[in-house]
């Protein structure tokens, strides 16, 4: 067909920019799925688009979360420059995540944590900086003594895929915070598939810990995003921003995840 009016200069910059590429990071995903690696399509192609925003390729480590623990886990991401926790489903692996998130917490590796990722991270914080050895997710024990991720009230298990936040939900952003900053905008629009959620019971005693709420839902009062402000990247989101992110609109917090990796790299190699 001949084309009219196609304007391909955006398009040739990126397929300059991928071809050219100023350096490389390294990005482990630490997750259960990782034998079926297409499970993880959105999320690779995400974090690609990222390095194209930075100049640089991305080189994916995948991580099988049940073979993490302490005794491995300084070994296990020797040389890399970043980490992400994805999201999923059920308690294989769990403490694995935990370990990987602990990790990049302590040691100031940049760090994303997706769903079920942004959850890990909040319990790992639970468990070792708020004193609570036992919290966890009521999905996961429902008979915890700290739930600090829970269903709200008005959800009920006996009809599964009505509980279940699907689609797009608005977020408001925490001015000075460095998803706002990556943003750009103090309100924006994600993509949720998730039914726990953080439970503000125990809001007050995070922020005092110094994890601050970076986002949250504005008709419901949701916690959508944490952050770690002392740290050089850590945030954790509980959308998929991966959804929305594409090859010349790379999404801003996987763009900003491959730029604190490069940054973290150039320390590191100094």
């Amino acid at each position: 067909l001949p084309a009219r009016n196609a304007h391909l200069e955006d398009w040739k910059k990126l397929v300059y920019d991928c071809a050219n590429p100023q350096g490389s990071v390294t990005i482990a995903i630490v997750g259960k799925y990782v034998d079926l690696k297409e499970a993880y399509k959105s999320l690779h192609e995400a974090l690609i688009h990222g390095g194209v925003a930075n100049r640089v390729s991305v080189n994916l480590r995948y991580v099988n979360s049940e073979n993490v623990d302490d005794s491995n886990v300084a070994a296990t991401f020797a040389g890399c420059d970043g980490i992400l926790v994805p999201g999923g489903f059920g308690s294989r692996g769990l403490e694995g995540k935990m370990a990987a998130i602990r990790y990049a917490r302590e040691n100031g590796l940049p760090f994303l944590g997706l769903c079920l990722g942004m959850q890990m991270a909040v319990i790992e914080f639970a468990r070792h900086k708020l004193g609570l050895p036992m919290a966890n997710t009521t999905e996961m024990d429902p008979d915890t003594p700290d739930p600090v991720i829970g269903l709200m009230e008005d959800q009920n298990l006996e009809n599964l895929g009505h509980t279940m936040r699907l689609g797009k939900y608005r977020c408001e952003l925490t001015p000075g915070t460095v998803s706002a900053k990556a943003y750009g905008e103090t309100e924006i629009w994600e993509r949720h598939r998730h039914r726990y959620e953080f439970n503000n019971d125990y809001r007050e005693r995070f922020e005092k810990a110094g994890m601050v709420v970076a986002g949250r839902n504005p008709e419901r009062d949701l916690v959508e995003i944490v952050e770690l402000p002392d740290h050089p990247f850590f945030v954790a989101v509980q959308y998929h921003p991966e959804f929305k992110s594409r090859p010349n609109r790379p999404h801003p917090l996987f763009r900003e995840l491959i730029g604190a990796a490069m940054k973290h790299q150039k320390e590191h190699n100094a």
